[in-house]
């Protein structure tokens, strides 16, 4: 009898429960309404639910922009942009978050081919660049076909030239495809979500202050000792600090 009413209170709440696009619906009238904190109490609900889209990321940014919680905006944005970096709006939208930060460091210039290299595994996603490297792989393995099934030697030649340039292009793409990877899983970023904070020159509270940064700047995640992130910026500058004052994008 016990189970029967578990299983009954379990299928109730079920039932009950919203999914996310009614939750979505409500925190938009929510947002609409001028209702901020709620709107971001409830698609943060959605989150919790396993539910993340560009949209909702894109939502929730503008909710905590309007509530003045600069480095929460910047980070759902930066979120969004992670799942599609093509939004328009959400490339917007985080210039406008970003000329707010207190903080204008100027990055360390690069050598010039690191910078062509990076700019151009950052053209396409993962999806994108996957995409390419399919097409292209198609079109060795027809060339192949064309080359031993077919009896015509122009074509032969055609397929042997062609089949030629897309190998060399497929190992191209393999090799542009493994970097863009790499990039997405080893290169963490993290976003301050504290008005103002006092880096550490070694993961402990007593270490000298290596240097001040503010809310909504944006830094690489190099390292972590129990609640102590390594953290390095744009300029070359590198910093301990908690884990619990930035957001992990």
């Amino acid at each position: 009898m016990k189970k029967l009413f578990i299983a009954l209170l379990f299928f109730s709440l079920n039932l009950f429960a919203q999914s996310p696009e009614q939750l979505m619906n409500e925190a938009n009238k929510l947002y609409q309404q001028q209702n901020y904190e709620q709107a971001i109490e409830i698609y943060n609900k959605v989150l919790s639910q396993g539910y993340e889209s560009s949209v909702l990321y894109y939502n929730l940014g503008n909710a905590y922009f309007k509530e003045g919680k600069l480095g929460y905006a910047i980070l759902n944005y930066e979120k969004g942009l992670k799942l599609n970096p093509d939004d328009e709006d959400l490339i917007y939208n985080l210039k406008i978050a970003n000329a707010r930060t207190v903080d204008k460091i100027t990055e360390v210039p690069k050598l010039f081919f690191i910078t062509w290299w990076e700019s151009l595994i950052t053209i396409f996603s993962v999806s994108g660049w996957s995409i390419i490297f399919i097409i292209v792989f198609w079109i060795f393995l027809a060339s192949i076909a064309v080359y031993f099934f077919s009896r015509k030697i122009s074509l032969q030649r055609i397929a042997f030239l062609s089949g030629s340039i897309s190998l060399a292009v497929v190992v191209i793409l393999a090799v542009i495809l493994f970097a863009r990877v790499n990039r997405e899983t080893n290169v963490n970023h993290g976003i301050l979500i504290e008005q103002s904070y006092n880096a550490k020159v070694s993961p402990d509270e007593k270490s000298n202050d290596a240097f001040v940064i503010h809310e909504g700047i944006k830094f690489s995640l190099e390292d972590q000792v129990g609640n102590w992130v390594k953290i390095r910026l744009i300029d070359g500058k590198v910093g301990w600090i908690e884990k619990n004052s930035f957001g992990k994008i």
